[in-house]
């Protein structure tokens, strides 16, 4: 199970919330690259799509 860190003050948005890009409940944490995303949305999404392996 993929364990994020968000304790990180740069992934909180102090500008308000916005619907994350997966449940689309409002939230106020955003990912690493900036989109609005619960934890543990993220988590479960990591979980069900593993990186894929590149065999050339």
């Amino acid at each position: 199970m993929a364990l994020l860190n968000r304790r990180s003050p740069e992934h909180y948005d102090h500008t308000g919330d916005q619907p994350c890009v997966i449940c689309t409940k409002p939230i106020p944490l955003r990912s690493d690259s900036g989109k609005p995303v619960h934890k543990v949305c993220a988590e479960d999404w990591i979980d069900c799509h593993p990186p894929k392996e590149d065999n050339a």
